[in-house]
């Protein structure tokens, strides 16, 4: 299970980044914010064909300084996000993470040059949605 937290090379670091618990040396994957590397893993047969759900845990979510825990910049979100669509999980789960900069006065992910650009590869290679205006949130 995947913590919802910032990366300071991808990002954010989510479901699909955290496949990278499962390749060998993935240190050599980070180059251009791991774009298009994440995507590239998550279309990868043994995982795009077997991957039913995605669980994130956000109880404790990190929105800068990361991928190493920062207290700093954590927040209580107490949430456990869940889908069967894991771009669409981790486009929310951007979504969060620059809420949460922007109300703490940092600037986005985009004008720090962190976007994380694997999320629309991701999309891209038909793994998922991420378009915002088109993932629905149910709160239970």
């Amino acid at each position: 299970m995947a913590v919802l937290k910032d990366h300071d090379l991808a990002g954010i670091s989510a479901g699909l980044k955290n496949w990278y618990g499962v390749i060998h040396n993935p240190n050599k994957y980070h180059d251009s914010g791991c774009d298009p590397y994440v995507a590239h893993l998550a279309a990868y047969p043994m995982i795009k064909d077997k991957l039913r759900l995605t669980i994130i845990d956000g109880l404790v979510a990190q929105c800068h300084g990361g991928p190493a825990r920062s207290p700093r910049w954590a927040w209580p979100l107490n949430s456990v996000m869940v889908s069967t669509d894991p771009v669409a999980l981790d486009s929310v789960a951007w979504k969060m993470i620059e809420d949460q900069r922007q109300k703490l006065g940092l600037k986005s992910l985009t004008a720090e040059e962190r976007e994380p650009k694997w999320i629309a590869s991701a999309a891209k290679a038909g793994l998922g949605e991420n378009r915002i205006d088109r993932i629905e949130l149910v709160d239970v």
